[in-house]
């Protein structure tokens, strides 16, 4: 089984859901004999640019929420408005491409921009190997969607926008990418999870996550979920220091970046997520409860939205309608199972578009080539960015 080929995947450090996908995928890979190459999409863009990436939306979602929500709206309704961030990314689609080896066999991304990169490549013939996307996020945004991309691997219940957008494009609807700590049967019970995170044991639980980089109105999330006095509340801050030695002065159960997260899960009674990504799928796996409550804008209310009509979730509105739902999911009211997920792996997926014939020479970058310069690329990539869908997990 071994030696089946090069697969290359493709992700970028904005958060750590789209990172933690794509390592996930790579292990199944591997597993399945294939060589697996890890590229982030900042580390082949100009210098000026990377910083754009990691903080301009990390900025945008603190200090302008408001506008964030609005790029997110209009890019949602118009696919016109994601032909403009295709346009101005042109610059650095060969960058991306001079780093994907002659050998490989297929191209997998976890991160939307790389999408409106490689898709054009491969609709052109620059890139004569299958890409294919598994999408993080339960919307698949506009921003997700490009020529020349052959699949998008979605999970079960996500929605295309704007309706009507599936059409012409092939979608297959797989497992989440997650690691199986979380689905599979766990080495220990919640009261040893709990003495292992130095939590009570005869308390109610309500673990607040908000992503690696600890994004939104936390604080007042967890102030409101403490006052409605139904459960205590266990908060992560990811790597958000700042936010994590602001909490620990008022609180007691307050973590950092946790590598146990799966232990963590079980130790609690119901989990309160405000984005809706990987993190809200591993909550899920877990078979927590889960409640979205004050969602970060764009993707965040996008992904509450589906996630509270498919009956996965809950979405509390106000903090006035915050304490009878505690209550119910701590109490065991949880909504019915909506059926089983899909059974496809996404790795198979991956693995088929990989054993079709042809794949020596992936790339071309003589076909098409064209000059830039580092300051365009750099602005090109800082305008786009202000309609992207990605972010935290």
């Amino acid at each position: 089984m071994k030696g089946r080929g090069r697969i290359v995947v493709v992700s970028a450090d904005v958060g750590a859901g789209h990172d933690t996908a794509a390592a996930e995928l790579a292990r199944r890979l591997r597993d399945r004999g294939f060589t697996v190459d890890r590229r982030n999409l900042l580390d082949v863009l100009p210098r000026p640019a990377r910083w754009a990436f990691r903080e301009a939306y990390r900025g945008i979602l603190r200090w302008l929420p408001w506008g964030y929500e609005a790029l997110f709206t209009l890019t949602s309704r118009s696919r016109l408005t994601v032909s403009v961030v295709r346009a101005l990314l042109r610059p650095v689609r060969h960058r991306l491409g001079r780093v994907i080896p002659p050998d490989t066999r297929a191209v997998v991304t976890t991160y939307p921009f790389a999408n409106q990169l490689l898709g054009p490549l491969r609709r052109q013939g620059q890139l004569v190997v299958p890409v294919i996307s598994y999408v993080t996020d339960f919307v698949v945004h506009p921003t997700w969607l490009s020529p020349g991309v052959d699949v998008y691997c979605t999970v079960r219940h996500a929605e295309v926008q704007p309706s009507g957008a599936a059409d012409g494009i092939d979608v297959a609807v797989v497992q989440p990418l997650i690691s199986a700590a979380f689905a599979g049967p766990s080495p220990i019970d919640r009261r040893q999870a709990r003495r292992r995170f130095g939590l009570p044991d005869g308390e109610r639980l309500a673990l607040i996550v908000a992503g690696a980089w600890g994004a939104g109105e936390v604080e007042t999330t967890v102030a409101e979920i403490a006052a409605a006095g139904i459960v205590r509340p266990v908060v992560v801050c990811g790597r958000n220091e700042a936010l994590y030695e602001r909490l620990r002065q008022e609180r007691e159960h307050v973590f950092g970046w946790v590598d146990d997260m799966p232990a963590l899960m079980r130790a609690v009674d119901v989990v309160v997520e405000n984005a809706g990504g990987l993190t809200c799928q591993e909550a899920l796996a877990c078979g927590v409860p889960v409640l979205t409550y004050r969602p970060i804008p764009g993707h965040g209310r996008a992904n509450a939205s589906i996630l509270d009509r498919a009956g996965l979730t809950r979405w509390v509105p106000t903090a006035a309608h915050l304490r009878p739902a505690l209550a119910a999911l701590a109490d065991g009211d949880h909504r019915p199972a909506p059926g089983p997920g899909s059974r496809v792996d996404p790795a198979g997926v991956v693995a088929d578009a990989a054993t079709v014939p042809g794949g020596a020479g992936a790339y071309d970058g003589r076909r098409g080539r064209f000059r830039t310069d580092s300051l365009g690329d750099a602005v090109a990539v800082v305008v786009a960015l202000l309609q992207s869908p990605g972010g935290p997990r």
